[in-house]
Parts: C-alpha cells; sequence; structure tokens
C-alpha cells in the first residue's frame, strides 16, 4: 500500500487514459454499465463507493459522537462556506467567465446552461467522496460523519430554494428519490454495516483488532478509487474526446472554485487553530460536490443532452485529480496545525 499511496497520482493519471481508451475502444460495454442506475445513482459506482467509505465507517466510534458538539467550530466553517459563500461564488464565477471571459467562444445561450450547470453543482455538496478524502489525511472519523449528516439534513430543505434563487426560477423540481437513495447508499448503510464490523472485533480482539482490520481491506479503498475513475471517463470519453476545448474552458470556473473555497475553509480553520483531523476534512467538504444530485437536477431540468448537464459531469471528471492535489497539500501542511 505504500507503493499505491506514494504514486497515487500516478495512478489516478494511468486511470484516466485507461478509462477514455476503453470508453471508445468499447462503448457498448460502458453503456450497458452506466445503465444500471436508479434514480440516476450508478449502482455499479455505488459498489465502488462502498468499497471506498466502508473502512472509514469502521473507524467510526458511535459512542462518542456525542462529544463532538463540544468542537463546534468545525461544523460552522462547514456549514458557512456550503451554504452561505460556496453557491453564490460559482454563480459569479458562471457570469464572469460565460458572460464575459469566454464570451466570445460561447454563444448566449449555451453560457446561460453553463452557468446553471456550475449552480447546481456549488449548492450540491459532497455526501460520499468526502470520507475518502478524509481517511487520506487522517481526519477524525467521527467528526467527518457529524459534518456530512448535518450537511445532508441541510441540503433536504435548501437545496431547492438557493438553487431556485440563483437560476431565477420557482418550479425547481428536486429529485429526492436521488436525495434520498444517495444518502442512504453512501452514509446509511455503509455506517451501519461498518458499526456491525466493528462491534464484532471490539468483542473479538479489542481495538488491536479494528485497526488491523481496516489495514488489511484499505487496499480495496485504493482499488474503489482507481477503479471509479476509470469509469468516470470511460463514459464520457468521447464527449471528452469530441470537444475537448470546450471541456477544458468549462473546466476553469469549476477549478477556480475548488482551490478557492479549499484555501478558504483550510486557511479559516488555521486562524482558528483547529486541529489537522478536522480542519482538513472540514475544507474538503466544501471543496467537493454531490454529483449525482447535480446530474440529476440537470438533466431533470434541461435535458440529458443540454450544457448544464455537460458542465455536470466536467464537475465529476474534474474533482478526483483536484482532490487529490488538495489531499496532498493537506498530508503536507499538517504541522502548521495544532495535534
Amino acid at each position: 500500500m505504500s507503493l499505491f499511496e506514494r504514486y497515487l497520482s500516478l495512478w489516478v493519471a494511468l486511470c484516466i487514459v485507461a478509462g477514455l481508451v476503453l470508453g471508445n475502444l468499447l462503448p457498448g460495454l460502458f453503456a450497458a454499465l452506466a445503465a444500471l442506475e436508479y434514480a440516476s445513482v450508478n449502482l455499479v459506482v455505488a459498489v465502488l463507493i462502498w468499497a471506498m467509505v466502508y473502512p472509514m465507517m469502521v473507524a467510526v466510534d458511535l459512542g462518542s459522537l456525542k462529544s463532538v458538539g463540544q468542537r463546534p467550530k468545525g461544523l460552522v466553517i462547514t456549514v458557512v462556506i456550503n451554504w452561505l459563500i460556496k453557491p453564490f461564488t460559482m454563480a459569479a464565477l458562471g457570469v464572469l467567465f460565460f458572460q464575459h471571459v469566454f464570451a466570445g467562444w460561447i454563444a448566449p445561450t449555451d453560457a446561460q446552461e453553463y452557468i446553471a450547470g456550475l449552480i447546481l453543482l456549488g449548492a450540491a455538496p459532497c455526501t460520499a467522496m468526502v470520507f475518502v478524502w478524509s481517511q487520506m489525511t487522517k481526519g477524525d472519523a467521527n467528526y467527518t460523519l457529524v459534518q456530512v449528516s448535518l450537511n445532508d439534513l441541510i441540503m433536504v430543505a435548501a437545496f431547492a430554494p438557493i438553487v431556485a434563487f440563483l437560476l431565477g426560477v420557482t418550479d425547481i423540481e428536486v429529485p429526492w428519490a436521488t436525495l434520498v437513495l444517495s444518502t442512504v447508499l453512501y452514509v446509511v448503510i455503509p455506517l451501519a454495516l461498518g458499526a456491525i464490523t466493528r462491534s464484532w472485533l471490539l468483542a473479538r480482539g479489542g481495538s488491536g483488532a479494528v485497526s488491523g482490520f481496516i489495514a488489511r481491506i484499505k487496499p480495496a479503498s485504493v482499488l474503489g478509487l482507481l477503479l471509479t475513475v476509470v469509469l468516470l471517463f470511460g463514459f464520457q470519453g468521447q464527449v471528452i474526446l469530441d470537444r475537448p476545448a470546450l471541456i477544458a474552458l468549462l473546466a476553469v470556473p469549476i477549478i477556480l472554485q475548488s482551490y478557492g473555497i479549499f484555501a478558504l475553509g483550510y486557511g479559516w480553520a488555521y486562524l482558528w487553530r483547529l486541529p489537522h483531523k478536522i480542519a482538513a476534512p472540514c475544507a474538503l467538504i466544501g471543496t467537493s460536490n454531490f454529483f449525482e444530485l447535480a446530474v440529476a437536477v440537470a438533466i431533470g431540468l434541461f435535458g440529458l443532452n443540454s450544457g448544464a448537464a455537460l458542465v455536470t459531469v466536467v464537475g465529476v471528471l474534474v474533482e478526483v485529480p483536484v482532490m487529490l492535489t488538495l489531499v496532498a497539500f493537506a498530508n503536507r501542511t499538517r504541522g502548521s496545525f495544532p495535534e
């Protein structure tokens, strides 16, 4: 595993290339895999995310969750950035780039759809993958769970009004099936399985048994990440190769938003002197996106082949490489935070 962790960015790059190549060589296979979905949630990707999230959930000590409220600063940062800052900065970047900076290359009607796609991404904070990023930075598993759960509760009430306000419409139909199913698949089920596994291991061998088990199954987590990258780039391989210049333009505001939101959250956590195991996941939660929800709403509002749907897909493709660079930065700066 040390080899995988040391060169993880290289493996991800190779998986991106593999996904693009395989997606174009075997379009029928990837079309069949993409069709295995329910409520816009791809079931194959869901299984791979389970593989990534499950080790993190085994590390969660449910009995200690009650003490998280004694450290509210991380929760404050998460809520403020995700719901009072991120959606609005993403909308502002969309207007800046697609109505001004890139106006000479993009038709006004297309620009409006691209802005809408960015708004949908900005208003949907991450649910599942954040557990992976937290684990990679040795984050506090219990605190990360509470942060994600709080975001999910706020999302139920705040997602539609924020998106409606920013899009200037009032009849947005939130795909509740996608929202509920994703939460159950990516949080509830892995958490339940992790709790059962942890209880069984503690009964058999104490905390040492838990640590040993997590170490043994950790390769499955990395393998799940790599296979997810292959699938995501395989699903969209033809689009990327057919319109590389447009993909690059769409990626610019997404990348700027990701690094900017991370800098804000990480810097805020540093000024508040939060321990690194809370500061790193706190910043990463605001940076990553709930792409299943964003894609589903974009398709429902604007159509499968719309510019808005394309932007949300680009967000998926950009996220993993960007998040890996931020994970690496967080790990290198661990010493700047209190223990």
